[in-house]
Order: C-alpha cells, then structure tokens, then sequence
C-alpha cells in the first residue's frame, strides 16, 4: 500500500481558497485600516481651524480654478498639483530662461528660427517642471501644509490625491521633462541635472533654515545659464553668473513677500523662511537687495556689450521693483499676493529691453 504525501503546493483546493481568501480578507482590512487613520489625521488637522477658516479655504481654492472647471472632475486635483490654475510661478520660472535664451542668442547673433525654437521648448519644459517640483514639495510638505489654513486644500493634505497616487503622477511629469530636455542640445542635459539636487531637496530647507528662499532662487535663477547652450553659445561666466544672481537676488526679494502671507500660521507650524527671519527689517533689507540686484544686472549687460534698450528696459523694472516694496503692505495677504504676482510683468519688462536690442542687431542697428 502506498502513501500520497500532500506537497504544501498541492494543498488541497478548499484549504488554498481559504487561504487566498483569508489574505485577501486581511489586505482589504488593512486597506480599511488605512483608510480610516488617513481620515483621523485629516480631520485631526481639519480641526484646527475654524469652520470659517476653512469655508473660505475652499471657496478660494475653487474661484482660482478657472479653466480647470471644464475638465473632466478626476483630472483636476492632479493638475492642481502641477498648479496650473496658478500660472505665477510657471511664469517667474520661465522668465529668466528668456533673460538668458535672448542675451545668448544676442551675443553669437543667432537667427532668430534658432532662438524661438528654444524659447519654445524652455516654455513647455518649464511649465512641466513647475508642476513636478509642486509636486514634490506637495508630498514633503503634506504634514506643514494641514497647519495652514490657505494649504489646507491642496490635493494631497486634503485627501483628495494618496501620496502614491502624487509619486505616480511625478514620475510622468519627470519624464515628459526628460523628453523635453532631450530635445535640447546635450549641454542642456548635463547643466540641468545639477540643478535636480536643488528640486529635490528645497521643501526639506524651511524644517531647520530660515533660507529656504535661497535655495528655491538657485531653482529659478538656472534657466539664466541653460539659455547659453539651448542657442548654441558658449557659457560665458563673466555674462551668465552676473546674470544667474541678479535674477536670484530677485527671486529671493519677490519670494519673501510672498511668505509674509502665511507667516502667523508658519510661526504655529515651525515652518521656517526670510519673512520670519528678518521680521520688521525686510523692507530695508529688500530695498538693499534690490540695489544689488541693480548692479550685478548691469554688469551682465556691460560684459555682454548690450545696447540701450537692456538699460532702459532695466532701470525701468528695477524702479518698479523698488515702489514695490516700499508699497507692499507685509501684513496683510492680499497686498502680498498682488505684490507677488506683479513680478511677471516686470521680468517681462527686463526682456523686452533684452529682446529690444537682439532685434537690433538682428537688423543691422547695433
């Protein structure tokens, strides 16, 4: 007589059902487990605030969306995460690669198919990469932005996208601006990796510095030296880095503004910035850097042999600049906010007279 030893992978078909229903009886369990600690937290941190508070937090984040109204309803929170119903800060990210795209194109005289074609490319890059450095900073910051009642309703710290879902949605984004960096020259490719640190690393700095503005600036300022290669001109340093930190002193003045509106719900929070480090003494401190701001622009002119309309165009946006900080009301949100996003008309302004003077040349005047 012989004797069938069952193989654990034999086992008989009720005892394995069993066992696959049992596992999937224990991962929806957890999942439902999950679930319910994600909905505690939400509402622990919902419940810091008023019901007023965060009715007006929602009703803003809905009057901003705009266009996005018209999409289909499950594509909205994932393009609020790129913040593409806030188009600022594409703009302010967009606007010194314009700055060095056109001093570049003006100092090899480049043609002009040339220059538009980058421009072109650094337009969708940066309206990409804005969305995936939102995105990350949405993902470090979800446990900061449930203790502002303005960030409450990012789609994340509202629950509205999981942080696997948002690491998804980066990983596309990231890739779509691997595409567009691809089809740049490849010294486009080297130099905008070094700037992948600085991306990844900015939302962790306001945890233990008051600086994060300074490491945010170097993000926005790097299109001033990607602008030199896109044309296929050589970096000069004596151009591009008087150029890299008049636009990083910029970005630092305009940025602190726009911190001084969250700055009582960051004192609560422990979120650190310029607007708390130096407190009543920002205006002085900015007007101090907007006149260094002056300098270094200048100076990136003269090495590049500019005409009149980079000058012009310059003294122009510098003065606008300085009103505005000497106008900006730092207590109040609204002031803040108008102030901040005023800044995309000037850095045009600062281009025109740089686009101004490369016509010229492309036409024989200069």
């Amino acid at each position: 007589m012989s004797i069938r030893l069952l193989s654990p992978l034999r086992a008989p078909i009720s005892r394995r059902l069993f066992s696959k229903s049992a596992i999937i009886a224990q991962l929806n369990s957890s999942n439902v487990k999950l679930a319910t600690s994600h909905q505690t937290q939400l509402e622990l941190a919902r419940s810091k605030f008023t019901p007023q508070e965060l009715e007006l937090a929602r009703l803003t984040r809905e009057a901003k969306l705009g266009w996005l109204k018209n999409l289909p309803e499950k594509w909205i929170p994932y393009l609020e995460l790129m913040r593409l119903e806030k188009p600022v800060g594409t703009w302010l990210l967009l606007i010194p690669s314009y700055w060095g795209i056109t001093m570049a194109a003006y100092s090899i005289a480049a043609p002009l198919t040339t220059t538009l074609g980058a421009i072109g490319l650094f337009s969708a890059g940066a309206l990409i990469m804005r969305g995936a450095g939102c995105t990350i900073n949405d993902i470090w910051d979800r446990n900061l932005d449930n203790q502002v009642a303005r960030t409450m309703e990012r789609p994340i710290t509202s629950g509205r996208v999981s942080v696997p879902q948002a690491v998804a949605w980066l990983g596309v984004q990231c890739f779509a601006g691997l595409a567009v960096l691809l089809s740049l020259p490849w010294e486009c490719f080297y130099l905008g990796a070094f700037s992948l640190p600085f991306v990844f690393a900015y939302p962790l700095f306001k945890r233990f510095t008051y600086y994060p503005q300074a490491i945010l600036s170097i993000c926005f300022s790097w299109g001033c030296l990607l602008g030199f290669p896109a044309v296929g001109a050589p970096l000069n340093l004596w151009v591009a880095v008087p150029l890299f930190i008049s636009n990083w002193i910029w970005c630092l003045t305009y940025d602190t503004i726009y911190a001084h509106q969250d700055k009582k719900y960051d004192i609560k929070a422990g979120i650190k910035s310029t607007a708390l480090a130096w407190g009543d003494k920002t205006k002085p401190i900015l007007k101090g850097l907007t006149v260094a701001q002056a300098g270094f622009y200048t100076m990136a002119g003269v090495m590049n042999s500019m005409g009149p309309g980079f000058y012009i165009s310059g003294a122009v946006a510098i003065t606008r600049l300085y009103k505005q900080i000497i106008n900006v009301d730092l207590d109040d949100e609204k002031s803040c906010w108008n102030a901040f996003s005023s800044n995309i008309q000037t850095g045009f302004i600062f281009w025109y007279g740089i686009l101004f003077d490369y016509i010229l040349l492309l036409l024989g005047f200069l």
